[in-house]
């Protein structure tokens, strides 16, 4: 072997090793100390060196950041932890009040930290890392949020994030106080410069712009071109570390969850491995210094090149975290405190109509288009009549305009002065659908006007958008688009307003004068395939691949997530069906009382009031939707697709009924979930709070307060195998 191949390796592992280190000043620091010429130049050298030793490139080569897209699209995995939500404050009193809950939960004489953090306004990522073949670690992938319990494994996109590190070395984890398996929580955002230059392409492309960075941002880390992904500069900032536990595997995330005591000294430790956190977090005492450092956050938040919208404040001590535990979607030891809504005046210039899956139009105000945080709005919502007639607003008015949570704009107020004169015009609902032009009616009892008409177009776009949506069937790949080109509509059609800030177009305009059949809907220019959800079940992939923008992979994907929802639990059928007033917790309770999709339709209103959390109104909405013939022969038509229509039926007369249960710490082998399933399964209840009236705290390892209270109240306290033993009785 030449001299020249004997120092193959050590000249790769040199310029990797530098690659990575000027990667890190560049896009973690934000401390270049070369020139993009030179750092190109280093790139040029190790490619060239692994174009002539092919043997010896790694998946963790910097050259190897933008590798091929996903063979079979994204695939879904579990997540270790639920990746949960967090409670809003608005104000100082609902930020003193969750810190008085947060105290009054711990011992009296426990001292409290908290650390102050930037919400940034991106997408969250869980990253995975595990020992690397020649010590340190490496990225083994990466996930989206997803539903909370199940995220995409987006791995070939995260790896084009240069302030994601691929590898850590065993140096740098030893600084770090780090082992070699490990998990990394964090938001993956858009910086304003990349979305103003993504923006400007789109617009140079005769395409729509992006509505905010963070749409974008999850926009493109779904995009299966990693080399699209690359182009776009996100970035990732950790704010989470935690204990590795293989995916589902519910002995491995029994253990402990935090690998440090405190939040502070993880965010240092995620630093000193090499990864990028928010440099404007503090630690501090009291919920008075926390509010200080919110006052001096704000104004910063248009100086940083990122959107954020809010402070995170968390407990500091992991210990009280475990103590403090978790409500059923979000943490009791950490809570986001929302900016303002940040608003600008502009005029009204017409008012569309939006008709979703109920039937139910929804006013939208078209806006003279205006900058708001950095976001040009042009369209907001204004919900229904009797918000009109309480704004008081007419066309031609000027009104005051705020991007609700920073996202979602709603007019707040008529403006009225000498430079903004009224407007002349009121604003008049249509007699006439604006989609299929059936007559348009108001119930008595009802503040809403819907369309009549079960088989509007409009209806049936929205329909389908929800029955795929997360928490219903969650049939990945069944967006808007797609929902279009499976109606007959040409790739660009609207169908919906899920995003108005992002699709004027979605929106029909009425002129509400018009009686006549003068306006009608645009004629499709293809065959619908689908007009009803049942059709879904009946796609192939010929039928997908003669769409605008569809190829072979998506198609299989699509048909793929499509016969996974075949799976999915009555009570997710019963959501799908888009039952007014039939939300996720009545659909659970109607599964578990009747058992069956047949029983349900066939129960008298009297029968139905009987299940748990129905009322009458509910009771009379569910009887009145399987009293239509159309719905009748729908279900049929799942029924004949292979659907779900069972499930566990809930056992009444138990030794569990009218038993409450309470549910902390981590238990051997269940999850809380399967465990309260069980208890709910055998007929009885469980709370989030001890009290008198609790029948038994189930406790497993870092109970907390929940077990101390028990016994202070002298409520009867079982461990899982209690538990079991009176499940088994």
């Amino acid at each position: 072997m030449s001299n020249t191949a004997q120092s193959a390796p050590l000249q790769i592992a040199e310029l990797r090793h530098d690659i990575e280190h000027h990667e890190h000043l560049y896009y973690v620091l934000d401390q270049p100390v070369l020139t993009d010429a030179q750092y190109d130049k280093l790139i040029h050298q190790l490619q060239a060196l692994e174009a002539k030793h092919p043997d010896l490139v790694t998946p963790d080569s910097p050259t190897q950041r933008v590798g091929g897209k996903p063979k079979d699209g994204f695939s879904k995995v579990a997540h270790s932890r639920p990746m949960l939500s967090l409670d809003n404050a608005y104000n100082e009193a609902e930020l003193r009040a969750w810190a008085d809950r947060v105290q009054s939960s711990l011992h009296s004489s426990d001292t409290l930290q908290y650390v102050c953090e930037y919400k940034l306004d991106g997408l969250s990522l869980a990253l995975h890392y595990g020992p690397a073949q020649h010590g340190g670690t490496r990225l083994l992938y990466g996930l989206t949020r997803g539903d909370g319990t199940t995220g995409e494994d987006v791995t070939s996109n995260v790896r084009t994030i240069k302030s994601i590190p691929l590898v850590i070395s065993a140096a740098k984890l030893e600084q770090a106080g780090l082992p070699q398996t490990f998990e990394v929580r964090g938001e993956c955002v858009m910086p304003q410069s990349a979305f103003l230059k993504l923006n400007e392409e789109r617009e140079r492309a005769g395409i729509a712009p992006a509505a905010n960075p963070r749409n974008a941002a999850a926009g493109t880390i779904r995009t299966v071109e990693p080399s699209i992904v690359a182009q776009r500069r996100l970035d990732f900032y950790a704010y989470f570390l935690l204990n590795s536990a293989a995916a589902g595997n519910s002995a491995a995330a029994a253990g402990p969850d935090f690998l440090l005591p405190e939040q502070s000294a993880a965010l240092d430790a995620l630093k000193a491995a090499g990864f990028r956190a928010n440099p404007s977090t503090r630690t501090v005492s009291t919920i008075d210094e926390v509010l200080a450092f919110i006052a001096e956050a704000e104004p910063e938040r248009d100086k940083l090149g990122y959107e954020i919208d809010g402070i995170v404040i968390k407990v500091n001590s992991t210990t009280q975290q475990r103590r403090l535990g978790f409500t059923g979607k979000a943490p009791r030891w950490a809570i986001a405190y929302k900016f303002p809504a940040r608003g600008a005046v502009t005029q009204l210039l017409d008012v569309l109509f939006q008709v979703g899956r109920t039937g139910k139009l929804t006013p939208v105000a078209a806006l003279a288009p205006i900058p708001i945080g950095g976001i040009t709005v042009a369209r907001a919502t204004l919900h229904n009549p009797d918000e009109i007639a309480r704004l008081g607003v007419r066309i031609g008015d000027f009104v005051a305009v705020e991007r609700g949570g920073d996202v979602i704009p709603k007019i707040t107020e008529v403006v009225e002065d000498a430079a903004h004169p009224r407007g002349t015009q009121p604003i008049v609902f249509p007699s006439r659908c604006p989609r299929c032009r059936e007559l348009v009616v108001r119930a008595e009892e009802e503040i809403d006007f819907r369309c009549v008409n079960a088989s509007c177009p409009a209806r049936l776009s929205e329909e389908l958008l929800h029955y795929a949506s997360r928490g219903v069937m969650n049939i990945e790949g069944l967006g808007e688009s797609m929902v279009s080109q499976l109606m007959g509509h040409p790739l660009n059609a609207p169908t919906s307003l899920a995003d108005i800030e992002s699709d004027a177009d979605a929106v029909v305009n009425v002129d509400p004068a018009e009686s006549k059949d003068e306006q009608t809907a645009a004629e499709p220019t293809r065959r619908a395939l689908v007009h009803t959800v049942a059709d879904l079940y009946r796609l192939t992939e010929s039928d997908l691949v003669a769409l605008d923008r569809v190829g072979s992979k998506t198609a299989q994907s699509l048909l793929a997530e499509i016969d996974r929802s075949r799976r999915a639990p009555l009570y997710r059928v019963l959501l799908g069906l888009g039952i007014r007033h039939v939300g996720d917790r009545t659909a659970q309770d109607l599964a578990n009382t009747f058992g069956s999709l047949d029983s349900i339709m066939t129960a008298s209103q009297e029968e139905l009031l009987k299940a748990e959390g129905i009322g009458p109104i509910v009771a009379s909405t569910i009887h009145e939707f399987f009293a239509i013939a159309k719905n009748r022969v729908l279900v049929e038509d799942l029924r004949k697709c292979g659907l779900q229509f069972t499930a566990e039926k809930k056992i009444v007369g138990t030794a569990f009924a009218g038993l409450t249960f309470v549910l902390t710490g981590t238990l051997p082998t269940l999850t809380r979930d399967e465990a309260k399933q069980r208890i709910e399964s055998a007929g009885g209840k469980v709370s989030g709070t001890v009290s008198k009236k609790t029948s038994y705290v189930v406790a497993g390892d870092e109970a907390g307060s929940k077990l101390e209270k028990a016994q202070q109240l002298n409520v009867p306290v079982l461990d899982e195998p209690g538990l079991l033993n009176l499940l088994s009785t």
